[in-house]
């Protein structure tokens, strides 16, 4: 499964939900079928960025998009993340963000 598609389905349903609208209704506001609407959600397959735009933009929301400098993971890093539970790997990010903002 492609991380584009993973990403695409989660801000999708986020938004969808926020919006709480049901599958078949943002199919009828955007004139695709529930089915579709669905398989992006599942992240069967993921929209392209313009189809994700208007989908987020009939739930009410914006999706603003900006360049920011890629910041590149460590192989070191990345093999010692892999190794913790999806739970330890949030509480890090989460430190991460925290000092961040300090």
């Amino acid at each position: 499964m492609r991380s584009d598609a993973i990403k695409s389905a989660a801000l999708l349903r986020e938004a969808r939900l926020r919006a709480d609208l049901t599958q078949e209704v943002l199919a009828e506001r955007t004139g695709r079928t529930r089915p579709q609407i669905a398989r992006w959600e599942a992240a069967g397959t993921a929209p392209s960025l313009e189809t994700l735009l208007e989908l987020i933009r009939a739930c009410g929301f914006d999706l603003p998009l900006e360049l920011v400098p890629l910041e590149p993971i460590e192989d070191d890093r990345l093999k010692v993340l892999q190794q913790l539970s999806p739970e330890r790997r949030l509480e890090q990010m989460l430190d991460r963000l925290s000092e961040r903002a300090r």
